[in-house]
């Protein structure tokens, strides 16, 4: 929401306050679009020719995190500390045994079951049953620290590969000033090539082609730039839930008692989404 706020006060305070000051929009508006053509095109081409699919799956992601924002809530912290919890406590009193057809098939577990945003997402999940698997494997003789080692490069893993639409699009920013200037030079050959012209239609071609180094520095600065910093908030936001998820299973292989692994994870959760210690403990007491 805020993205597209934004949005709008940037336009019409540029070209409003370009109005206000007495320039004609007209010359303006009638540019942009040829401009656009190559600096939008030229933009395009590059990000396609740099990437692969996969990567183009991501970057158009990415558009859709600067708007939408992080999708993990409150609510959603609770419940991962609840299901984490559940199967910690599972693994501590029924045993690996018991244990195992849960993280073996989450889909048809019962306990996977009561929270079925936090089951959409698969690197959630298969961070839980993995990890858990190496536990039920090795009988629960596993070093806590090389389970947390083991953790940590898989979050940096993720992290690494779900932080690309953010890099792709400061990538772009950085590359529109420079693909204005490419559209602003086409427009001067462009003009030099009616030299021969009344000073009022040079002037007129002149404009126009300083409207390509206007769109890419605008592009730039004022839209691509700010939503790549805005998508590396939202990325950076959501993966928090992740590390909710490693500080429950390592304190619990610690064996810390309840209200130590609690504040474990908690701690890790932004102020906006921390929930309260005696609501994280009421529920898990079933409250």
């Amino acid at each position: 929401m805020f993205a597209g706020i934004g949005l709008v006060v940037l336009l019409v305070m540029v070209f409003g306050g370009f109005a206000f000051t007495g320039g004609s929009l007209g010359p303006v508006m009638e540019a942009i679009p040829h401009e656009m053509i190559i600096i939008g095109g030229a933009a395009m081409g590059a990000i396609v020719a740099g990437n692969s699919m996969k990567e183009l799956k991501q970057f158009g992601g990415g558009f859709v995190k600067v708007f939408k924002g992080p999708k993990y809530k409150k609510q959603d912290y609770l419940d991962t500390i609840f299901l984490v919890s559940k199967l910690m406590k599972m693994l501590r009193t029924d045993g690996p045994v018991a244990l195992e057809p849960h993280i073996e098939d989450p889909k048809s577990s019962a306990i996977f079951g009561e929270y079925p945003k936090l089951l959409k997402d698969s690197t959630l999940i298969h961070m839980i049953t993995d990890t858990l698997r190496l536990v039920v494997i090795s009988s629960g003789t596993l070093d806590p620290m090389a389970v947390e080692d083991v953790m940590d490069n898989a979050l940096k893993t993720h992290h690494h590969d779900d932080i690309r639409p953010a890099d792709m699009l400061q990538n772009l920013a950085d590359a529109l000033p420079a693909l204005g200037i490419v559209a602003a030079v086409l427009g001067v050959v462009k003009t030099m090539g009616s030299i021969d012209k009344p000073p009022s239609i040079l002037g007129a071609m002149i404009g126009s082609a300083l409207v390509g180094t206007f769109m890419g520095i605008l592009l730039a600065y004022g839209i691509v730039g700010p939503f790549a910093n805005r998508c590396k908030q939202v990325i950076e936001a959501d993966a928090a839930i992740y590390g909710v998820v490693k500080q429950i299973i390592v304190a619990s292989l610690h064996g810390h008692p309840l209200p130590l692994v609690i504040e474990a994870a908690r701690s890790g959760i932004t102020h906006s989404n921390q929930p309260a210690f005696a609501d994280v403990f009421d529920g898990m007491r079933g409250r």
